[in-house]
């Protein structure tokens, strides 16, 4: 007997999503709970299981339609399908399976299936996918896999002479033109990122505000104590940990920068819940560090660095990412010098961080020295903020990050 792939409940309040990737084609042998589909919503992709083992049958729904909670998008037809050996025989050796998956493309030349993120990445860097071992499920290609190859190409020049003077030669040679372009359906959560970003630009009066940090007392104390930390709490001393206190310390002081105006009204809060930004697959989420200011630094860490792993697997939920009072962002991580990051709205402000770069530092002394220096940015809506709040707020973080002391005794 046939099953119906239902489109499941996906959150609260959320009632539709996007078919945004059919993980399994037509006729191909499926298990029971394998992923079958991937869903868009407006926050995180969602990933379908089969409800029974058997075949898959035609799709009932196309990429790019919006489907409501409960829809049927598929049937799972009886019968063990074209692929069911290859099935058994990746069951009984998973591991060797998703190699031959991940390297059987090279050999034959055919192309791998690849998402948009992926394809649109090998376009960018003219990598040859065939050439490139996925580690995502099955051997597909995932962002990370395609980022590494374009990092390993980098810093690996063909040494070889023939390879060189062919390379030189083909330099030399005229090259016919190819114009061409591509067009490719923004996803669910691209869509909804540009009309929040929007929406934050119309509504609020935006307005940014810098300061630099001196890193040297947080980076030497990190020498110091990270092998100990490690070792006791099972989790890396980051920066975040850090700024993370930091604001919740500066928020005692200026409570308007953890508030929020709902019509006529200031919602202010006693708590500090910190929306973190993160890279996921098909955009920028943003999960909630919740109670950060009761938070130690080991849990803050362990907690934002389950966040990032999760997020690159897609597997963070809704539930995780409702809500936050105030919002941090580290463009450092990409290599930003200074940038005017945008508010998450309802939220009121939003901090950024940057690289850490040696700068020249006039001391107090008068002498000059080369020291770790990091911009900081405050982007807040002025309608609630005062331009002395904000102020007042960044130079709170800048002081307690350059004497972390001020974090133990709460000044």
């Amino acid at each position: 007997m046939a099953s119906e792939v239902k489109v499941p409940v996906l959150g609260e309040s959320i009632t539709e999503a996007t078919i945004g990737e059919w993980l399994k084609k037509p006729g191909e042998a499926v298990e029971s709970d394998e992923p079958i589909a991937s869903l868009e919503t407006d926050k995180v992709t969602i990933e379908v299981p089969a409800p029974s083992a058997g075949v898959m049958g035609d799709y009932i729904s196309q990429l790019g339609d919006t489907v409501e909670v409960g829809a049927v998008i598929a049937m799972i037809e009886e019968g063990s399908g074209a692929s069911s050996s290859k099935s058994e025989s990746s069951a009984a050796k998973p591991a060797a399976a998703k190699s031959e998956a991940a390297q059987a493309s090279a050999p034959t030349g055919e192309m791998p299936t690849m998402s948009p993120t992926v394809r649109r990445l090998v376009l960018e860097h003219g990598i040859d996918p065939t050439k490139v071992s996925g580690t995502g499920k099955d051997g597909r290609l995932t962002k990370e896999d395609i980022l590494a190859a374009v990092e390993s190409q980098g810093s690996n020049p063909p040494a070889d002479s023939d390879n060189k003077q062919a390379a030189e030669s083909s330099a030399d040679a005229p090259v016919a033109a190819e114009r061409g372009e591509e067009r490719q359906r923004m996803t669910r959560l691209r869509q909804t990122i540009a009309k929040r970003l929007k929406s934050a630009q119309e509504e609020a009066a935006l307005l940014t505000t810098f300061n630099d940090v001196d890193m040297s007392a947080v980076m030497e104390t990190r020498a110091k104590y990270k092998e100990l930390f490690e070792k006791k709490h099972g989790v890396r001393l980051g920066f975040m940990g850090f700024f993370a206190k930091a604001a919740a310390l500066a928020a005692k002081s200026v409570p308007s920068v953890n508030a929020q105006i709902d019509d006529d009204e200031i919602v202010y809060y006693n708590y500090l819940d910190i929306s973190v930004a993160v890279s996921a697959p098909n955009g920028l989420v943003v999960p909630v560090v919740r109670n950060a200011d009761s938070m130690s630094f080991a849990e803050i860490e362990s907690t934002i660095g389950d966040f990032g792993k999760r997020a690159k697997k897609g597997e963070l939920t809704m539930d995780e990412m409702k809500g936050g009072t105030f919002t941090i962002s580290n463009g450092g991580v990409f290599g930003s010098l200074m940038s005017t990051p945008i508010i998450n709205p309802p939220q009121s402000a939003v901090l950024g961080l940057h690289r850490i770069e040696q700068r020249p530092v006039v001391l107090d002394d008068g002498s000059i020295a080369a020291r770790p220096m990091m911009y900081i940015a405050l982007s807040y809506d002025h309608r609630l903020i005062d331009g002395r709040e904000a102020v007042t707020f960044l130079k709170i973080i800048k002081e307690a990050i350059e004497d972390p002391t001020r974090l133990l005794i709460d000044l």
